[in-house]
């Protein structure tokens, strides 16, 4: 059982190390700034629709008093 285990870990490094491509630092940062725009984005979107939302039940409940 402990050989396998062994085997296991000596395996999974070798290919992390030698089988494995790993992007550049660039590739990396540019991927970093499209995701941080993107969630940036949505949280926008889902800003606007909750302010809108709001306002209407805002609008609602006044009516309803």
């Amino acid at each position: 059982m402990y050989k396998r285990f062994v085997q296991y870990c000596k395996d999974s490094y070798n290919e992390l190390v030698h089988k494995t491509s790993w992007p550049s630092r660039s590739e990396l940062m540019g991927s970093a700034i499209v995701v941080l725009t993107a969630s940036l984005c949505i949280a926008l979107v889902v800003f606007v629709m909750d302010f809108i939302f709001q306002t209407g039940m805002e609008l609602v409940y006044g009516v309803l008093r």
